[in-house]
Protein backbone atom coordinates (compact mmCIF):
# COMPACT_ATOMS: atom_id res chain seq x y z
CA UNK A 1 0.00 0.00 0.00
CA UNK A 2 1.35 3.47 -1.11
CA UNK A 3 0.15 6.06 1.66
CA UNK A 4 0.93 9.76 1.82
CA UNK A 5 1.08 11.77 5.51
CA UNK A 6 0.60 15.09 4.93
CA UNK A 7 2.14 17.66 8.19
CA UNK A 8 -0.21 19.77 10.03
CA UNK A 9 -1.83 22.65 7.18
CA UNK A 10 -1.40 25.80 8.28
CA UNK A 11 -4.07 29.02 7.12
CA UNK A 12 -4.55 29.40 4.01
CA UNK A 13 -0.80 28.53 2.26
CA UNK A 14 -1.30 25.67 3.80
CA UNK A 15 -4.36 24.73 2.12
CA UNK A 16 -3.58 25.90 -1.00
CA UNK A 17 -0.04 23.45 -1.15
CA UNK A 18 -2.30 20.75 -0.62
CA UNK A 19 -4.96 21.94 -2.89
CA UNK A 20 -2.92 22.79 -6.03
CA UNK A 21 -0.49 19.82 -5.61
CA UNK A 22 -2.68 16.77 -4.12
CA UNK A 23 -4.27 15.66 -7.14
CA UNK A 24 -1.62 15.24 -9.11
CA UNK A 25 0.59 13.46 -6.84
CA UNK A 26 -2.13 11.43 -6.06
CA UNK A 27 -2.36 10.43 -9.31
CA UNK A 28 1.35 10.96 -10.48
CA UNK A 29 2.56 8.21 -7.46
CA UNK A 30 -0.42 5.92 -7.76
CA UNK A 31 -1.07 6.57 -4.41
CA UNK A 32 -3.59 4.25 -2.17
CA UNK A 33 -4.11 6.09 0.64
CA UNK A 34 -3.71 10.02 1.96
CA UNK A 35 -3.72 11.22 5.46
CA UNK A 36 -3.65 15.02 6.06
CA UNK A 37 -3.19 16.46 9.97
CA UNK A 38 -5.70 19.46 9.55
CA UNK A 39 -5.84 21.05 13.29
CA UNK A 40 -4.22 24.62 12.02
CA UNK A 41 -6.18 24.61 8.75
CA UNK A 42 -8.54 27.49 9.76
CA UNK A 43 -6.79 30.42 10.28
CA UNK A 44 -3.83 28.63 12.41
CA UNK A 45 -6.29 27.81 14.98
CA UNK A 46 -8.10 24.33 14.12
CA UNK A 47 -10.64 23.70 11.48
CA UNK A 48 -13.92 24.00 10.11
CA UNK A 49 -15.94 21.77 8.25
CA UNK A 50 -15.89 23.42 4.85
CA UNK A 51 -12.33 23.19 5.01
CA UNK A 52 -12.20 19.72 6.02
CA UNK A 53 -14.39 18.89 3.22
CA UNK A 54 -12.01 21.12 1.44
CA UNK A 55 -9.01 18.80 2.22
CA UNK A 56 -11.35 15.83 1.50
CA UNK A 57 -12.25 16.55 -1.75
CA UNK A 58 -8.83 17.22 -2.75
CA UNK A 59 -7.84 13.85 -1.65
CA UNK A 60 -7.61 12.81 1.88
CA UNK A 61 -9.01 9.45 2.78
CA UNK A 62 -8.66 11.31 6.27
CA UNK A 63 -7.83 14.19 8.86
CA UNK A 64 -6.23 14.06 11.98
CA UNK A 65 -6.20 16.94 14.26
CA UNK A 66 -4.53 17.60 17.78
CA UNK A 67 -4.21 20.19 20.76
CA UNK A 68 -6.05 23.01 18.43
CA UNK A 69 -8.75 20.14 18.07
CA UNK A 70 -11.57 21.86 19.23
CA UNK A 71 -10.33 26.08 18.89
CA UNK A 72 -13.19 26.19 16.09
CA UNK A 73 -16.19 25.97 18.12
CA UNK A 74 -18.35 24.07 15.30
CA UNK A 75 -15.99 21.41 15.13
CA UNK A 76 -17.45 19.91 18.63
CA UNK A 77 -20.60 19.61 16.53
CA UNK A 78 -19.56 18.46 13.04
CA UNK A 79 -17.10 15.68 14.21
CA UNK A 80 -19.87 13.73 15.01
CA UNK A 81 -21.36 13.34 11.26
CA UNK A 82 -17.55 12.99 9.45
CA UNK A 83 -15.68 9.88 10.17
CA UNK A 84 -13.18 10.50 8.27
CA UNK A 85 -12.12 13.68 10.88
CA UNK A 86 -10.10 11.91 13.72
CA UNK A 87 -9.25 13.63 16.94
CA UNK A 88 -7.04 12.26 19.38
CA UNK A 89 -7.85 9.04 20.63
CA UNK A 90 -6.65 10.16 24.37
CA UNK A 91 -9.09 12.87 25.18
CA UNK A 92 -11.33 12.05 28.43
CA UNK A 93 -14.37 9.89 27.98
CA UNK A 94 -17.07 11.38 26.15
CA UNK A 95 -15.22 14.01 24.03
CA UNK A 96 -16.92 14.15 20.94
CA UNK A 97 -15.76 12.19 17.43
CA UNK A 98 -13.59 9.32 17.59
CA UNK A 99 -10.10 9.04 17.96
CA UNK A 100 -9.21 6.28 15.02
CA UNK A 101 -10.82 4.69 12.23
CA UNK A 102 -10.59 2.10 9.90
CA UNK A 103 -10.57 3.68 6.38
CA UNK A 104 -12.21 1.62 4.25
CA UNK A 105 -10.18 2.72 0.72
CA UNK A 106 -11.05 2.54 -2.72
CA UNK A 107 -9.61 -0.73 -3.62
CA UNK A 108 -11.05 -2.50 -1.20
CA UNK A 109 -8.43 -2.50 1.39
CA UNK A 110 -8.55 -0.92 5.03
CA UNK A 111 -6.51 1.58 7.05
CA UNK A 112 -6.80 2.16 10.53
CA UNK A 113 -5.94 6.03 11.24
CA UNK A 114 -4.89 6.62 14.66
CA UNK A 115 -4.61 10.09 15.93
CA UNK A 116 -2.94 10.58 19.99
CA UNK A 117 -1.61 13.48 21.65
CA UNK A 118 1.99 13.66 24.12
CA UNK A 119 1.92 14.98 27.12
CA UNK A 120 4.82 16.67 27.83
CA UNK A 121 5.60 20.37 27.47
CA UNK A 122 2.01 20.25 26.62
CA UNK A 123 -1.61 19.99 28.70
CA UNK A 124 -1.83 16.50 30.25
CA UNK A 125 -4.59 14.05 28.93
CA UNK A 126 -5.13 10.66 29.53
CA UNK A 127 -2.01 8.01 28.99
CA UNK A 128 -1.40 8.22 24.78
CA UNK A 129 0.47 4.52 25.04
CA UNK A 130 -2.36 2.76 26.54
CA UNK A 131 -4.96 4.79 24.44
CA UNK A 132 -2.58 3.87 20.98
CA UNK A 133 -2.55 0.22 22.62
CA UNK A 134 -6.24 0.28 22.92
CA UNK A 135 -7.25 1.28 19.22
CA UNK A 136 -4.85 -0.95 17.51
CA UNK A 137 -5.68 -4.08 19.68
CA UNK A 138 -9.07 -3.66 18.41
CA UNK A 139 -8.11 -3.35 14.80
CA UNK A 140 -4.73 -5.76 14.44
CA UNK A 141 -2.49 -5.11 11.83
CA UNK A 142 -2.98 -7.88 9.13
CA UNK A 143 -5.54 -9.72 10.74
CA UNK A 144 -8.44 -6.31 10.66
CA UNK A 145 -6.68 -3.31 8.95
CA UNK A 146 -4.40 -4.02 6.01
CA UNK A 147 -2.31 -0.81 7.36
CA UNK A 148 -2.12 0.94 10.25
CA UNK A 149 -0.80 4.93 10.47
CA UNK A 150 -0.56 6.47 14.06
CA UNK A 151 -0.18 10.13 14.16
CA UNK A 152 1.58 11.05 17.43
CA UNK A 153 0.71 14.85 17.72
CA UNK A 154 3.28 16.18 20.60
CA UNK A 155 6.00 18.85 21.55
CA UNK A 156 8.91 16.39 22.59
CA UNK A 157 10.63 14.02 20.05
CA UNK A 158 11.59 11.49 22.82
CA UNK A 159 8.27 11.10 23.38
CA UNK A 160 7.22 10.65 19.72
CA UNK A 161 10.29 8.42 19.40
CA UNK A 162 9.26 6.17 22.88
CA UNK A 163 5.86 5.84 20.83
CA UNK A 164 7.04 4.76 17.77
CA UNK A 165 9.49 2.27 19.39
CA UNK A 166 6.42 0.58 21.64
CA UNK A 167 4.37 0.50 18.48
CA UNK A 168 7.13 -1.04 16.09
CA UNK A 169 6.19 -4.17 14.62
CA UNK A 170 2.47 -3.88 15.24
CA UNK A 171 1.77 -0.78 12.90
CA UNK A 172 2.93 0.48 10.02
CA UNK A 173 4.08 3.99 10.27
CA UNK A 174 4.44 6.22 13.21
CA UNK A 175 4.90 9.88 12.28
CA UNK A 176 4.99 13.03 14.38
CA UNK A 177 3.07 16.57 13.86
CA UNK A 178 2.84 19.48 16.06
CA UNK A 179 6.34 21.27 15.94
CA UNK A 180 5.44 22.34 11.78
CA UNK A 181 9.40 21.72 11.18
CA UNK A 182 10.40 18.69 9.52
CA UNK A 183 13.11 16.55 10.67
CA UNK A 184 15.27 14.29 9.19
CA UNK A 185 15.54 11.14 10.96
CA UNK A 186 13.17 9.31 8.52
CA UNK A 187 13.36 5.67 8.61
CA UNK A 188 12.11 2.16 9.36
CA UNK A 189 12.63 0.86 13.01
CA UNK A 190 13.96 -2.54 13.20
CA UNK A 191 10.58 -4.78 13.51
CA UNK A 192 9.37 -2.87 10.06
CA UNK A 193 7.45 0.25 11.18
CA UNK A 194 8.30 3.40 9.45
CA UNK A 195 8.73 6.65 11.72
CA UNK A 196 9.24 10.22 11.25
CA UNK A 197 9.68 12.01 14.41
CA UNK A 198 7.45 15.61 12.87
CA UNK A 199 6.45 15.70 9.15
CA UNK A 200 6.50 19.62 8.95
CA UNK A 201 4.00 21.88 8.45
CA UNK A 202 1.68 22.16 4.84
CA UNK A 203 1.92 26.21 4.73
CA UNK A 204 4.83 28.97 4.46
CA UNK A 205 7.96 28.62 5.85
CA UNK A 206 9.27 32.90 5.07
CA UNK A 207 6.96 32.57 8.88
CA UNK A 208 7.49 31.47 12.37
CA UNK A 209 5.52 28.09 12.27
CA UNK A 210 3.36 29.36 9.48
CA UNK A 211 2.85 32.75 11.52
CA UNK A 212 3.76 36.04 10.21
CA UNK A 213 6.38 36.83 11.96
CA UNK A 214 6.41 40.44 13.85
CA UNK A 215 3.92 39.28 16.60
CA UNK A 216 5.72 36.08 17.75
CA UNK A 217 9.14 38.31 17.27
CA UNK A 218 7.17 41.22 19.36
CA UNK A 219 6.33 38.50 22.43
CA UNK A 220 9.44 36.90 22.82
CA UNK A 221 11.12 40.65 23.18
CA UNK A 222 8.73 42.13 25.41
CA UNK A 223 6.99 39.17 27.11
CA UNK A 224 3.61 41.20 27.24
CA UNK A 225 0.41 39.77 25.39
CA UNK A 226 -0.55 41.40 22.18
CA UNK A 227 -3.09 41.46 18.96
CA UNK A 228 -3.73 37.27 17.73
CA UNK A 229 -0.69 35.85 15.67
CA UNK A 230 -2.09 35.99 12.04
CA UNK A 231 -1.54 32.95 8.96
CA UNK A 232 1.66 34.26 6.79
CA UNK A 233 0.65 35.01 3.59
CA UNK A 234 3.28 33.45 1.02
CA UNK A 235 3.21 30.47 -1.11
CA UNK A 236 2.85 27.23 0.87
CA UNK A 237 5.44 23.82 0.90
CA UNK A 238 4.42 20.80 0.95
CA UNK A 239 5.67 18.95 3.57
CA UNK A 240 5.36 15.18 4.97
CA UNK A 241 5.80 11.69 4.43
CA UNK A 242 5.92 8.45 1.86
CA UNK A 243 5.66 4.94 3.38
CA UNK A 244 4.92 1.92 1.33
CA UNK A 245 3.98 -1.17 3.39
CA UNK A 246 3.69 -5.06 2.09
CA UNK A 247 0.53 -6.03 1.69
CA UNK A 248 1.52 -9.44 3.39
CA UNK A 249 2.36 -8.08 6.63
CA UNK A 250 1.01 -4.54 6.36
CA UNK A 251 4.61 -3.44 7.45
CA UNK A 252 6.95 -0.42 5.88
CA UNK A 253 8.59 -1.66 2.56
CA UNK A 254 10.06 1.34 2.15
CA UNK A 255 9.84 5.33 3.74
CA UNK A 256 11.01 8.93 2.99
CA UNK A 257 10.12 12.58 3.84
CA UNK A 258 8.59 15.11 1.10
CA UNK A 259 9.05 18.35 1.14
CA UNK A 260 7.98 20.21 -2.03
CA UNK A 261 8.17 23.98 -2.19
CA UNK A 262 9.72 27.43 -2.75
CA UNK A 263 11.63 27.22 0.25
CA UNK A 264 13.17 24.54 1.91
CA UNK A 265 15.06 21.90 0.17
CA UNK A 266 13.17 19.67 -2.72
CA UNK A 267 12.82 15.48 -0.99
CA UNK A 268 10.81 13.30 -3.40
CA UNK A 269 10.34 9.63 -2.78
CA UNK A 270 12.75 8.24 -4.68
CA UNK A 271 10.82 4.31 -4.94
CA UNK A 272 7.96 6.30 -5.97
CA UNK A 273 9.63 7.89 -9.36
Amino acid sequence: MRILFLGDVVGRPGRRAVTDRLPALRELWALDAVVINGENSAGGFGITEAICSELIEAGADAVTLGNHSWDQREALVFIARQPRLIRPCNYPAGAPGRGANLIDLRDGRRLLVVNALGRLFMEALDDPFAAVDREVGLCPLGQVADAILVDIHAEATSEKQAVAYHLDGRVSAVVGTHTHVPTADDRILPAGTAFLSDAGMCGDYESILGLQREEPIRRFIEKIPGSRAEVATGEGTLCGFAVETDDGTGLALRAAAVRIGPVLSERLPAFWQ
